[in-house]
């Protein structure tokens, strides 16, 4: 019989990925009950990040209180042909007791590769002494493919570097994703309206021009200058402003379910990390959050998002995928905020300074559909050993 007084101890690493962090778990190493998806696995992942918390700190857990560090991965050997491991994404509730399996992390995503490596699920021979290890990655949320090139330096993943990372304060390594076919078609077509833009009504807020798209992580995008916005927001502009907030989330909850993602608005409660909210605007100059300047010549566009109810203190790697490939669109609003016309690539700018992400995509029958979107991320460990959760 188990000891209620005592702790489990359970062997994780706590990575971070571009700009996010989270507790990583090999499968084999849950207590069995939580081996597989259900209440024992949530209930487990809630007491390991700090959850539900009614102060909205995760003193108690392994959280950082924001939508960006209140994450865990699981990992396994994967079984699907062509492919290495599985990764299954939980995105936790900071103040409610739920853990979202809807979507991807993008970020964490680039943090994935490494710790298959370091976890010994890649074979030796797929290795190399010196160069690039590719690692092939079986989505498990929404079913695709990652492909991540990790660095390598005598046999060992190589963290350290220069590859500088707005939103994350030291440099580190180059960590390239490949996210291939990224619309995810368990959420319906890639536009699920068959629209690249729809008038979106919103009770008690009106009617506004919105694109929605389901590449990377479902998205509603719409114009920054429609909500009142310049699209230079940072994150005391909006998250210290509980009215704007709750207009978003009303944004969000009839936005998704135009996208078919919802029926009834109550649903929006369960599923806080899908769909995303992101403002765009054409470029201008701002001051990002570390105090550089921006310059409008060096963008094609601003963007802003919502994460779990707060705006991200940079981008979702997701979104980033949603971003790009909707910029390749000619006509949707990212596409026309960015200048219209066809286009491969994006670099926009975010609260915490720019990145840039590569996309294609091409219509089929009359539907577009997303071929592949790429970014540069970074990833590096931060401790590893046990966690520990009372065995209540």
């Amino acid at each position: 019989m188990s000891n209620p007084s005592q702790q489990l101890k359970i062997p994780a690493t706590y990575l971070r990925g571009g700009t996010s962090k989270g507790v990583f778990f090999n499968l084999e190493d849950l207590p069995v009950s939580a081996q597989t998806p259900g209440p024992a696995r949530d209930a487990l992942l809630l007491r390991v990040i700090g959850s539900p918390d009614p102060y909205g700190k995760q003193t108690d857990g392994m959280g950082g209180a924001t939508s960006s560090t209140s994450k865990t991965v699981i990992v396994s050997k994967s079984s699907e042909p062509g492919h290495d491991v599985d990764y299954l994404f939980g995105q936790v509730a900071i103040d409610a007791p739920f853990v979202d399996w809807s979507g991807n992390c993008g970020n964490l995503s680039a943090a994935v590769g490494g710790y298959a490596i370091t976890q010994g699920f890649i074979e030796p021979d797929r290795v190399p002494d010196n160069g690039i290890a590719e690692i092939r990655i079986f989505q498990a949320n929404i079913q695709k493919t990652i492909v991540a090139f990790v660095p390598i330096s005598d046999g060992q993943v190589q963290e350290t570097g220069d590859f500088e990372l707005d939103g994350v304060t030291f440099p580190a390594a180059e960590v390239q994703l490949d996210f291939l076919d990224p619309a995810d078609d368990s959420e319906g077509p890639m536009f699920p309206t068959g629209n690249v833009v729809d008038a979106l009504d919103v009770p008690g807020l009106g009617t506004f021009n919105v694109t929605l798209i389901n590449a990377g992580i479902p998205t509603i995008f719409i114009n920054a200058a429609d909500l009142g916005f310049s699209g230079s927001e940072l994150q005391d502009d909006i998250n210290s402003d509980s009215a704007i907030l709750a207009r978003f989330e009303t944004l969000r909850t009839y936005g998704a379910i135009k996208m078919g993602l919802m029926i009834d608005p109550n649903e929006a409660a369960g599923r806080q990390h899908t769909p995303k909210v992101a403002m765009v605007a054409g470029p201008k100059d701002y001051i990002a959050s570390s105090g550089s300047t921006v310059l409008a010549k060096d963008i094609d566009l601003l963007v802003r998002a919502m994460s779990m109810g707060k705006l991200h203190h940079a981008m979702m790697g997701t979104a980033a995928v949603a971003i790009g490939v909707a910029a390749s669109v000619p006509g949707t609003l990212v596409n026309l905020a960015a200048g219209g016309g066809e286009r491969t690539s994006v670099r926009f700018g975010h609260p915490s300074g720019t990145l840039r992400v590569g996309a294609t995509a091409e219509q089929r029958n009359g539907q577009w559909t997303a071929l592949k979107a790429s970014m540069s991320r970074s990833a590096r460990t931060l401790m590893e050993g046990w966690v520990r959760v009372p065995e209540s």
